[in-house]
């Protein structure tokens, strides 16, 4: 019987859980509301009433909604956590080595789990699904190319893409401009920016035609303008005018209060490694602190800590990114590219509106 199929259903699910199957383990947990706990579908626990129990697709995710692991599935996690992460780490390996875009289920297989259950863990320990890790891998391989060939097609096919077309489809949602903008360090792509005053000190904002690009934080707005100017080196920097102050209002409000969210769109630019960092950041919910560490086993590299850390450093989207939100093992705050101090102001702030 195809398993994708088996455990794609609560009734399916629920029939594992009656039946204490083990093979269904690894696929789903379910959580029991008037327990608080989460187990494997083969528990040895007392069955709980159907109307009682939720279903997650992954340990990760009861987590999120507050349930803990039971007695039993926490003696056994450590070892079904770093397994799955082990799995997740080696599809993305496989992914990375190979020059042809895979198939769902050839990558599934790779690692030996369903293609349902395989997509679900994946996208939960990266944050992106494995078609998107595959295309931000290839755009930073064709980023690396663009920088060194002098052939913006040679650099296409040299990035894995089949053809142009394919390529040009998608090319200016992710390099932010056209290739041959790209090449010339974004000569004639036009960032807009304006300059402000909030809680934290000076901040720029700037925006791309993607969507927002920057959001710097200072004590000398010539300093956060360089640091614009070095980013997009040859872009057309412009002056922000009256429609522009309405998306700084915003951007400010939600410095000032992180809870709302910030409803705007962002053009984020990095590599597959980064922007799996950068995902996950975004999914720490207000109020929450996790590590370094704790990023790294999210996106399936657990040895990549230092990494981690150093794409937090690049980060050029203050609090929409909220690398402040990560701090050391022992709960030290560590380094802030904005300063300590605005790491610990904008953490006490959270910390009472959570």
């Amino acid at each position: 019987m195809n398993k994708t199929i088996s455990w794609a259903t609560d009734e399916a699910r629920w029939q594992a859980i009656v039946d204490r199957n083990k093979d269904a383990d690894g696929h789903f947990v379910y959580a029991v509301r008037t327990t608080g706990v989460y187990c494997l579908p083969s528990s040895a626990s007392r069955l709980p009433k159907r109307e009682n129990v939720e279903f997650f697709d992954t340990a990760e995710a009861a987590q999120r909604q507050g349930y803990r692991p039971s007695k039993r599935l926490r003696r056994g996690q450590p070892e079904l956590q770093e397994s799955y992460v082990a799995k997740i780490a080696e599809a993305c390996r496989y992914i990375e080595q190979s020059e042809d875009e895979n198939k769902l289920v050839d990558i599934a297989e790779h690692v030996g789990m369903s293609s349902f259950h395989f997509h679900r863990l994946f996208k939960a320990t990266t944050g992106l699904t494995p078609k998107a890790y595959a295309s931000a891998h290839r755009y930073r391989r064709l980023r690396d190319s663009l920088d060194d060939t002098g052939s913006v097609t040679d650099a296409i096919f040299d990035a894995g893409f089949n053809s142009n077309s394919r390529f040009y489809e998608s090319s200016a949602a992710i390099l932010g401009m056209t290739p041959k903008a790209w090449r010339a360090g974004g000569k004639g792509t036009k960032i807009y920016f304006a300059l402000a005053i909030c809680s934290l000190g000076d901040i720029l904002i700037a925006q791309s035609e993607k969507g927002i690009c920057a959001i710097l934080l200072g004590d000398d707005p010539s300093k956060l303008l360089q640091d614009l100017q070095d980013k997009f080196q040859h872009a057309e920097l412009i002056g922000a005018d009256a429609q522009f102050e309405q998306v700084v209002s915003r951007v400010v409000g939600f410095i000032e209060a992180p809870e709302i969210g910030l409803d705007l769109p962002l053009d984020i630019r990095g590599t597959a490694f980064q922007q799996r960092v950068w995902q996950a950041l975004r999914d720490i919910p207000v109020g929450v602190t996790v590590s370094y560490s704790d990023i790294a086993q999210r996106i399936g590299s657990p040895k990549a800590v230092r990494a981690v850390a150093g794409a937090c450093a690049v980060n050029m989207l203050a609090v929409a990114i909220p690398c402040h939100r990560v701090i050391k093992n022992d709960g030290a705050l560590s380094g802030y590219r904005w300063g300590i101090e605005r790491k610990r102001a904008l953490l006490d702030r959270e910390a009472k509106a959570s």
